[in-house]
């Protein structure tokens, strides 16, 4: 069953998406050629505790016998799709680009963002890679309106990237999110029209096309954990946690100042 989000879930939904969203956009600004993607993950790291929240990522296990996930945001450059762990050995230069996937956890709810940028100068093929890409996560979310279903999502999401000579990753999708990072529904970046369950107010959903330059298919490093694709082509990684309403989609994954922040954190959301 989809979670509907009542007046105080969504309040709080607010706030966790607020905190998500403005360590991303913090995060970008360090983003440069020279510094590795430890360096990155350990700022963020710290942007999350300055508000009192806490890595949703970190420690987590798709299962018991799977390795806990080491570090505190996702970063994946070139050809990593997602979950890319943060390393000293992974050092940014002039040409690539890197995902920053930012999720976090607090007042007991769910912020979860991407956005994919360039290090640098990059190529004009690789520029449209990253613009087709954002495009493809505005047309998804305008179809995130009460009354259409999930696979209208999927729909805009793929006729837009393969209409331009791109492929969307079938082998991870959106998702539902709330109290759990991960929640029902799955909201695929490919699909028909009018397939999937109905949209009805109140539902948070992260929408996120992942683009690959070449082909969809992936494979999974020997980490266990970051997804590349396999013909070794860039992929690029776009995020929004969106709430559905009467009114029509509203994006809940904005920046906002820390002083606005109106709940504070419990202290079994607060860093550590």
């Amino acid at each position: 069953m989809i979670p509907i989000k009542n007046k105080e879930g969504i309040i709080r939904m607010r706030e966790a998406c607020a905190v998500a969203a403005s360590v991303l956009d913090l995060l970008k600004t360090k983003v440069q050629p020279g510094i590795s993607t430890y360096d990155l993950d350990q700022a963020a790291r710290h942007m999350i505790e300055q508000y009192g929240a806490r890595s949703a990522c970190y420690g987590y296990k798709l299962g018991p016998r799977h390795p806990a996930y080491p570090s505190y945001t996702c970063i994946s450059v070139n050809d990593e799709v997602v979950h890319g762990i943060g390393s000293l050995k992974r050092i940014l230069k002039d040409g690539d680009i890197v995902s920053l996937d930012v999720v976090v956890h607090y007042n007991g709810y769910i912020g979860d963002n991407a956005f994919t940028m360039p290090v640098g100068s990059v190529s004009p093929r690789i520029e449209e890679l990253l613009r087709v890409s954002r495009e493809a996560l505005d047309l998804g979310i305008q179809q995130a309106t009460v009354g259409n279903r999930i696979g209208d999502i999927s729909h805009a999401v793929q006729t837009h990237v393969e209409k331009h000579g791109f492929s969307v990753v079938r082998d991870m999708v959106g998702h539902g999110v709330g109290v759990s990072m991960h929640e029902d529904p799955q909201i695929p970046n490919f699909g028909r029209r009018n397939s999937g369950d109905k949209i009805k107010p109140g539902m948070t959903l992260a929408i996120e096309p992942m683009v690959n330059l070449g082909g969809y298919k992936t494979k999974t490093l020997g980490d266990g954990w970051t997804v590349v694709t396999a013909d070794g082509s860039p992929s690029a990684h776009f995020e929004h946690t969106v709430l559905t309403t009467d009114k029509g989609p509203e994006i809940l994954t904005i920046p906002r100042p820390l002083s606005t922040l109106s709940t504070a954190p419990t202290q079994s959301s607060a860093a550590r």
